[in-house]
């Protein structure tokens, strides 16, 4: 993970923007129920990455994690249109319960950059379908050097979007934040196809930063530093979370990345056992069965 990689994180400001004025409107208008749906997992299953988080022994990688976690943010589907037969693979090696929550394909944002991606869209969505009941939200990534002027191919790419299929959007362009545009003219799009806006949270870009919701749906990504202040980060967006768990909010997908994606079951777990003590939840808590970190960190709670 390069993205707003730093070598400096002791020197970041990692304060989170005040709130959106228009989230409380918009969160006051959700459905009323008695919690939100919360997702909470890694970028990825490879062991490779991960490490430490499998037992000695563990044959399928995805069937294990799937038993620690109820989702996973599947980057995978950025560089690789799957055949049906592996998509339908991961469906039955995971339980009812869990979510995936797949990057559409890089052919569709960063090399045709949204213009004339009707074909290679319809093939993404064709495959993908085959999840079935257990699609989370689809999230559309764009590039950094797309920005408020292709304003209109990105307009017009998700006005067409399919209403059957939920999606999430993330810019990586500052330009689209920083009051240089009209930002009111992408939120308004946003909410009025139900598209989420995904909350970018990395140390190297806190100019993406910002705490816009167009739907009842947090969508985070957290690009932790690999040092102890990750933890203190989480501290303050579990009280975000918790505050818009209270203005009504009907979903939270949270999904943890680090340098070193070892670290990421640790921070992952001790998110979710903020939302079990603090909100009464009963969410799994993912065990790291070689972390002596967890064991640390946890006992003295």
């Amino acid at each position: 993970m390069k993205f707003g990689k730093v070598d400096n994180p002791d020197e970041i400001d990692f304060k989170l923007p005040a709130d959106a004025a228009a989230n409380k409107a918009l969160l006051g208008e959700a459905k009323k129920q008695d919690h939100p749906n919360i997702y909470i997992g890694c970028a990825k299953w490879n062991k490779a990455d991960l490490k430490s988080f499998y037992p000695k022994g563990t044959k399928d990688e995805l069937a294990y994690y799937a038993t620690q976690f109820n989702s996973i943010e599947l980057n995978a589907t950025f560089y690789n249109n799957f055949p049906v037969e592996t998509i339908e693979s991961w469906y039955n090696k995971t339980p009812e319960s869990f979510r995936f929550f797949p990057k559409l394909h890089q052919g569709i944002s960063h090399w045709k950059r949204l213009k004339e991606a009707k074909e290679q869209t319809d093939i993404f969505l064709d495959g993908i379908a085959h999840l079935q009941e257990k699609l989370g939200m689809l999230f559309l990534q764009m590039p950094d050097n797309f920005g408020p002027k292709n304003w209109e191919n990105l307009k017009s790419y998700l006005e067409d979007w399919p209403s059957g299929f939920p999606l999430a959007l993330e810019l990586r362009h500052t330009g689209w934040y920083d009051g240089s545009w009209d930002s009111e003219q992408l939120y308004a799009v946003l909410e009025k196809k139900n598209i989420s806006h995904i909350i970018t949270d990395s140390a190297g870009r806190r100019d993406l930063l910002h705490m816009r919701l167009t739907t009842p749906t947090a969508f985070v990504r957290y690009n932790g530093a690999n040092v102890d202040s990750d933890y203190t980060r989480l501290d303050d967006w579990f009280e975000r979370l918790e505050q818009w768990t209270k203005e009504g909010i009907e979903n939270i997908y949270f999904f943890v990345h680090q340098n070193h994606e070892e670290a990421s079951p640790l921070l992952s777990a001790y998110l979710i056992k903020m939302f079990n003590d603090k909100l009464g939840m009963s969410l799994k808590i993912p065990h790291d069965p070689n972390s002596e970190k967890q064991k640390t960190l946890f006992d003295g709670q």
